[in-house]
């Protein structure tokens, strides 16, 4: 009961995944990103002990569809699972069981994966491949907030959404963004809230990081960010 968009940004090295579905806790149990050689999405009925199994062919550099199939064959039920993959060099590969709930099903581009199971119809991957491949000139997390917020707009899942979740690893070996949110009336929208919160953060955390003498993060948004301080300090 998810839809969801694996990619790799080839300027910036980076990989991450954009999800929303009905059930809680997507963004524990879903996407995974090995920093500076993939990511994927395990989903439908998800099993996060195939996650490390991914994690582990990624790491040593397999190409997606030798990952794909990997994974499925040491799965006892492939057919309950929708797997999205994208390797090291940014080859794309996917598989939806035939067990998934209609509708179900993938769009690999160049780069990325756009998947889902039981949404609306066709046209909510379509829609996500549509977006994400409009904006190549945004950083990936905006990239694929973009391709979840249209798979929304077309319908999503009939039942609605609970959560989501956005996570992207640069070359460091820590995410630079890892937001999630979860049980609520519409995930996407505040997925979206909180990322416009977190963009201009971005390089303040990677920066914090390494060096202890960076200021509160209160104090580094005054100074930095255009319009935080007129807003919050009146």
């Amino acid at each position: 009961m998810t839809y969801s968009v694996v990619a790799h940004c080839r300027k910036s090295g980076q990989f991450g995944v954009g999800i929303a579905t009905y059930s809680p806790n997507v963004g524990a149990r879903c996407p995974l990103v090995v920093p500076g050689m993939g990511a994927a999405s395990i989903q439908a009925v998800a099993n996060p002990q195939l996650n490390l199994i991914a994690r582990e062919l990624i790491g040593r550099g397999l190409a997606a569809e030798k990952v794909v199939s990997e994974v499925l064959a040491a799965d006892p039920y492939p057919e309950s699972r929708q797997i999205a993959v994208v390797d090291v060099y940014g080859r794309a590969h996917a598989a939806t069981g035939k067990r998934n709930a209609i509708w179900a099903g993938h769009h690999v581009g160049d780069g990325y994966v756009c998947s889902g199971n039981v949404l609306a119809g066709e046209q909510v991957v379509a829609a996500m491949a549509q977006a994400f491949e409009a904006c190549a000139g945004a950083m990936l997390a905006e990239r694929l907030m973009r391709a979840v917020e249209a798979g929304r707009d077309a319908g999503g899942q009939p039942e609605g959404q609970n959560s989501s979740a956005l996570l992207v690893y640069g070359t460091h070996t820590f995410p630079i963004v890892d937001l999630r949110v979860e049980l609520h009336d519409a995930p996407e929208a505040e997925l979206r809230r909180l990322w416009d919160w977190y963009t201009p953060m971005v390089p303040y955390y990677i920066e914090r990081a390494y060096s202890p003498n960076v200021p509160r993060w209160w104090q580094w948004r005054m100074d930095n960010v255009k319009g935080w301080k007129a807003r919050h300090l009146r």
